[in-house]
């Protein structure tokens, strides 16, 4: 049997602990997105509205804040979260909610840089009105959002797509721990040291399943746009 053959059989056969680690990962992305749009969304709104030097200065940090390595962002928090960190006493080191927050982090920065990009494509027009027309902050933020719902879409899907892949902040942060902090990232560079290339393929076939996925519904998305 080949190892293609082999890692497929994992998949299909419900090995309980691939599937422990499947559901850990998508666990983690899941939240580290939710937690990267929460705030993602009004700042980018924010950056939006802004006009002049100091918006495009903005919005250069967080261009460069976007491309800046995973281990990075994993070192700045883990500064944070370790015992002699600010945050040290909420025990979040080696834990699922220092994952989270690392990916979030991590996320944040694609979620303002796409949901402004795509608000500046909408019609100019159409924030006039709404100034025209004595909206408020929230009024205009709330309708804008609508407007733009597609953009905030993939930029959610593009966030989750970021963290389920990434494997620096979840091996700094998470430390691999068998049925804890274990992502499918991190499995897969345990497992191909170990010489468990079946197991590791199996996890690989999923990861592409699921950014296949990801990018069949942000082309929808694009498409009812």
């Amino acid at each position: 049997m080949s190892a293609f053959s082999k890692a497929v059989a994992l998949i299909v056969g419900g090995d309980k602990s691939l599937w422990f680690v499947i559901n850990t990962s998508l666990r983690f992305s899941f939240w580290s997105t939710i937690f990267s749009v929460l705030p993602g969304l009004p700042l980018a709104f924010m950056l939006f509205l802004m006009k002049g030097r100091l918006r495009n200065i903005l919005a250069a940090i967080v261009n460069a804040i976007m491309a800046l390595p995973t281990v990075v962002i994993g070192l700045f928090v883990y500064s944070a979260i370790s015992n002699r960190g600010p945050l040290g006493s909420l025990k979040l080191l080696f834990a699922p909610g220092g994952v989270i927050i690392g990916q979030s982090l991590l996320a944040l920065p694609l979620v303002i840089a796409m949901t402004y990009t795509g608000f500046q494509k909408l019609d100019p027009r159409y924030h006039e009105t709404l100034t025209t027309l004595g909206a408020g902050l929230f009024s205009k933020m709330a309708t804008i959002m609508r407007e733009g719902r597609y953009v905030i879409l993939q930029a959610a899907l593009s966030a989750f797509g970021r963290v389920t892949g990434e494997v620096g902040v979840s091996m700094m942060l998470g430390g691999n721990i068998k049925g804890y902090t274990r992502t499918m990232t991190t499995s897969v560079a345990l497992e191909i040291s170990k010489g468990e290339f079946e197991y590791a393929l199996a996890l690989g076939l999923i990861l592409l399943i699921v950014a296949l996925l990801i990018n069949v519904l942000s082309h929808l998305g694009i498409r009812n746009d």
